[in-house]
């Protein structure tokens, strides 16, 4: 089999300043063990105009440990794209487990739809076209889906990611992990606003008060890694 080698648009989604470095992680230790049907997925998401919404893959490996390590069977997540990250999790859970899916453009799932299906995966996904908020609102509607799940993964509408967290904290389990994705806006959390291009303003205003909002929520124990445009991982302790 040929190398997988690092492509031109997978350092978009590190914060290192090396991209020498960034491509030395991937081919060294990512790509290696990434499943052909992840490989398969990330390939064709490289054509999508908007490839840079997908996970990245050094995050993707760290999901999948962190799956493993919950045991996790039951699963939301919140912002789809074309699957990458959802075809990973289906393919950690076990047989019977199931992940709820919500994104409001199924056209994008449909392109690695294929993908999933050709991994064997697909039962153990529930996707529901909708907006988030009513998505996480309607399992709440469900008194036993509350600490009903192991596990979340967040990577949609930054702006509202807060109100996803007082919802998802309410359905993960206790010790079950709520992951959120883009939490470094592309480093511009550090930089003053004069260097901040004009449409990342608004996100990272929100993503700023996002971060100081986790980093005072007792409720949870949290961990902020600059991998991919930043993930900060949140294990439920009450």
């Amino acid at each position: 089999m040929a190398k997988d080698e690092a492509k031109a648009s997978d350092f978009s989604k590190g914060l290192l300043k090396s991209e020498e470095l960034y491509k030395y992680i991937l081919e060294t230790s990512v790509y290696p063990r990434e499943p052909e049907v992840l490989k398969e997925l990330r390939n064709i998401t490289h054509n999508h105009p908007q490839a840079g919404m997908a996970t990245a893959p050094d995050a993707g490996q760290l999901m999948g440990m962190l799956l493993n390590l919950v045991n996790a069977r039951k699963t939301i997540e919140v912002g789809v794209f074309t699957g990458y990250s959802l075809l990973l999790t289906a393919l950690t859970l076990p047989e019977d487990g199931k992940v709820i899916a919500i994104d409001l453009n199924r056209d994008s799932y449909e392109i690695g739809l294929p993908v999933i299906k050709k991994a064997g995966v697909e039962h153990k996904i529930d996707f529901r076209e909708s907006e988030a908020l009513p998505a996480l609102d309607e399992l709440l509607n469900y008194k036993a889906n509350e600490g009903g799940f192991d596990f979340a993964f967040v990577d949609a509408d930054k702006v509202y990611y807060w109100n996803y967290h007082e919802r998802l904290i309410r359905l993960i389990k206790v010790g079950g992990i709520i992951v959120y994705d883009n939490t470094l806006w592309g480093g511009s959390v550090a930089e003053p606003d004069s260097s901040t291009p004009e449409w990342r303003i608004e996100v990272k205003k929100a993503t700023l008060e996002l971060n100081k909002k986790l980093s005072a929520d007792q409720r949870v124990q949290i961990s902020q890694a600059a991998l991919g445009d930043g993930i900060t991982i949140c294990r439920r302790l009450y």
